[in-house]
């Protein structure tokens, strides 16, 4: 895909297995992040194809500019701990974007925790360059605000997805 790429990195206090057992479990997604997720809801069973729709909370669909977020799983790949997500619908910047994909890679780090690498590809309808800062932004802060949910949850709840 031609267009632009965001690299963030988040170093995570919980361990990669743990991470990687949320983000594989729409079940584990919405528990993990009940202040933002209201609902999870999976068309498939993991693999490359399966569509998840997560409808946001109304404070979260506020500020991600509506109530739904679908995607399609590309890559799924346990043994690296990648998953890499086509964004269908949602979102402020998606009515800007002819394509748009995330990919999240988990690796451990230190003792007991991960570094977490995102990636966000995408492709303006318009084919002009980069979204505007603001908008970037925003599209780093949601996933990185994802993260953190799940690294508090995980911490708090030391026993689960372990």
């Amino acid at each position: 895909m031609a267009g632009c790429v965001i690299t963030e990195e988040c170093a995570m206090a919980v361990s990669v297995d743990r991470m990687w057992n949320v983000a594989c479990s729409g079940e584990a997604l919405q528990k993990a992040c009940a202040a933002f997720i209201d609902t999870v809801e999976e068309e498939g069973d993991g693999s490359p194809g399966t569509i998840t729709s997560l409808k946001l909370s109304a404070a979260a669909a506020a500020n991600a500019g509506g109530s739904l977020m679908k995607t399609r799983v590309v890559v799924r790949d346990h043994a690296a701990r990648v998953q890499r997500n086509e964004v269908l619908e949602g979102g402020k910047v998606r009515a800007q974007l002819k394509s748009q994909v995330t990919e999240v890679k988990l690796e451990a780090a230190g003792e007991g925790g991960c570094l977490a690498t995102f990636r966000i590809e995408y492709e303006k309808l318009d084919g002009s360059e980069a979204l505007a800062p603001e908008d970037q932004a925003g599209l780093v802060g949601a996933y990185l605000g994802m993260l953190k949910a799940v690294e508090a949850y995980l911490i708090a709840n030391p026993a689960e997805y372990a």
